[in-house]
């Protein structure tokens, strides 16, 4: 177990070496997260009402940092997926190192990596007036359910990954899974502006329930279309939805990557 965790480490080190070595990627990724915030706080908030008249900027920032996790599994996906291609894994599996730590130190790195992320939109949020209502355990609590989040999008991640043949594709793919749950949600439009079929499906959604969580636990406007469980019990939900995710694909990732390494 102990060199599993150190091995572990030494991967997501390596990963997380490539940002000062390839700074493009965490310069655009952070433009990226800016021009969200500014684009839908300056051009769509004034078009997009609350019910109870609250200010769209603070409901707006919590559903903008759900997002941004839930877009975690794109990152994990192409740097899985580059590996895969470039030979990588199969030196990594020729190395007397725990195999299991290869997968785990992409979702390690990949949570570090978001985590930094996740400050620039918070400061970003900051400057267009979002604010923390509540205490400074609420807000550790809020910065954890993301964080878990993202631990659990990195898992999905890694599956994608290792099952696409190429960047391209692994790009795409993870696009077309993650849009859904992301843009058919809470986060940036009250439920209660959506038809029937897609109000229950954002209510439930696990990209709904981590905003409405976070929102809930910072004192952000936070509506609901009617209420019931999503609505009483967001944190819970997404704690749900988080363990629901890792056993799922954690074991079907670490079920592939052995199928590769045969």
């Amino acid at each position: 177990m102990t060199q599993a965790l150190g091995d572990t480490l030494l991967i997501a080190g390596r990963n997380l070496r490539r940002v000062p070595r390839i700074p493009e990627l965490a310069i655009f990724a952070i433009l990226q997260s800016i021009m969200f915030v500014l684009l839908f706080a300056f051009v769509f908030g004034g078009a997009i009402p609350l019910p109870d008249g609250g200010s769209y900027r603070e409901f707006l920032m919590p559903g903008i940092f759900a997002q941004n996790i839930a877009f975690a599994s794109v990152i994990t996906a192409i740097g899985m997926t580059d590996d895969l291609n470039k030979g990588i894994l199969d030196r990594f599996r020729s190395l007397p190192m725990a195999r299991s730590a290869v997968i785990a130190g992409r979702t390690v790195s990949d949570l570090v990596y978001n985590a930094g992320i996740l400050v620039v939109l918070m400061a970003s949020g900051f400057v267009v007036d979002w604010r923390v209502h509540t205490g400074i355990g609420e807000f550790l609590a809020g910065v954890g359910l993301l964080l878990l989040f993202a631990f659990a999008m990195a898992w999905i991640g890694v599956w994608l990954g290792l099952n696409v043949p190429t960047v391209e594709v692994g790009q795409q793919v993870s696009f077309l899974v993650v849009f859904p749950i992301t843009f058919l949600s809470n986060a940036f439009v009250p439920p209660q502006t959506l038809p029937p079929l897609l109000r229950t499906f954002a209510e439930w959604n696990p990209v709904s329930a981590l905003t409405a969580a976070t929102r809930q636990l910072w004192g952000n406007p936070n509506p609901f279309a009617a209420p019931g469980f999503p609505a009483e019990h967001p944190i819970e939900l997404t704690i749900i939805w988080t363990a629901v995710l890792i056993l799922i694909f954690a074991p079907l990732a670490i079920r592939k990557y052995q199928s590769i390494s045969r």
